[in-house]
């Protein structure tokens, strides 16, 4: 049994818990190191107090799960059996109370649980979980820093198909070529990019629009690679911008690097939102600043924690976010840059190397 189960454990024997149960595929891997995706059919992780984990997998999984999971106990479905007989089976009838993740699963998922097994109870795992993805390991960090040094090298290739008359949807195309040419995983979420006056929506849809002079162009991409995320925003400009957008994004990177600078082990996630929204208020934009500092990042592209002006929690070591402050001026233009760092023992580390400051694509 690794440290994750055993913490898990212990939260078990902490709070009268007899079995717990995982569901989401995500973190059926971040437990047991077996990544799949089962589509409709039933995945889990579990465990009984005082007995070794196990997993419940699709038979067409079985020879995947064996080789990538440290989980000696598999037990399989197929297509015609049911799952939740064979989960009860091998949980040997226990009772009680059992843990699970709520916000993963479905209404009738759940119902099928307490049709075929015997809890009485149910509770939420989640917030343990929670606390137990907050602070990454070493491992995990590597493996985010490997994601991230993919993305930027498929940004640096995707920017030499930027020339005038090319439209959004083409360069994201390339990116997304790029992305499995260079050997990631697949991206992290739809790649976003977007010219002109389209860079002023904050999540804008890739179309058609034509790259023209003038322009801004705004790259928000990311991928997984090993089960964990990157996600990187980089603003440029196609010919040389007006005064209006060169201000904005002066603006922009003074606030993304002012709350870098305010990064360490015991200050709050409000006060680094606040240091980036005081620069951008100074600069006369802050009413163009109209979403969160920054997000948790690691197994999932957005996580906790959320970097906003409310969340007083502390940082510490090992939390790993973005940095990723914007203005968005409707019928102008926007900018945002988007760093990803890693808080260490005595300050921050910042995983993203692309440059930052405004460059000028001709």
């Amino acid at each position: 049994m690794n440290l994750k189960w055993s913490t898990l454990e212990h939260q078990m024997q902490e709070h009268g818990i007899q079995s717990l149960l995982i569901t989401d595929p995500k973190h059926v891997y971040y437990l047991t190191g077996f990544l799949s995706n089962p589509h409709e059919r039933f995945l889990a992780a579990a465990m009984t107090l005082g007995e070794e984990p196990f997993l419940v997998v699709p038979a067409l999984d079985e020879e995947a799960a064996h080789a990538a999971s440290d989980i000696s106990r598999i037990y399989t479905h197929t297509d015609t059996d049911n799952p939740y007989l064979v989960l009860n089976q091998a949980l040997k009838g226990s009772s009680g109370t059992m843990a699970l993740e709520k916000n993963h699963l479905s209404v009738a998922r759940f119902e099928s649980l307490q049709e075929h097994l015997t809890f009485a109870r149910y509770q939420d795992l989640g917030p343990w979980l929670q606390d137990m993805r907050v602070r990454k390991s070493a491992d995990e960090i590597a493996k985010i820093k490997h994601a991230v040094l993919l993305i930027e090298q498929v940004l640096k290739e995707g920017l030499t198909k930027v020339k005038e008359g090319v439209t959004e949807n083409e360069l994201v195309a390339e990116i997304e070529y790029q992305i499995r040419r260079l050997g990631a995983d697949g991206p992290s979420f739809d790649s976003m990019v977007l010219f002109g006056e389209k860079t002023a929506l904050p999540h804008g849809v890739p179309g058609t629009r034509k790259l023209k002079h003038g322009d801004l162009l705004m790259y928000d991409i990311g991928v997984y690679a090993d089960g964990y995320a990157s996600d990187i925003t980089r603003t440029f400009a196609f010919g040389e911008p007006s005064p209006e957008l060169t201000q904005i994004y002066k603006a922009v990177l003074e606030a993304n690097e002012q709350a870098i600078r305010c990064i360490r082990p015991g200050v709050t996630f409000a006060s680094i939102d606040l240091a980036a929204r005081t620069v951008i208020d100074q600069a006369g934009y802050g009413e163009y600043f109209m979403h969160r500092l920054g997000h948790g990042l690691g197994i999932d592209v957005h996580e906790y924690p959320c970097v906003h002006g409310k969340n007083e929690a502390l940082l510490q070591a090992g939390n790993v976010f973005t940095v990723e402050p914007g203005i968005y001026v409707p019928g102008v233009g926007g900018v945002r840059i988007e760093d990803d760092i890693a808080v260490t023992p005595d300050g921050v580390e910042v995983l993203t190397s692309f440059p930052k400051t405004l460059t000028i694509l001709e």
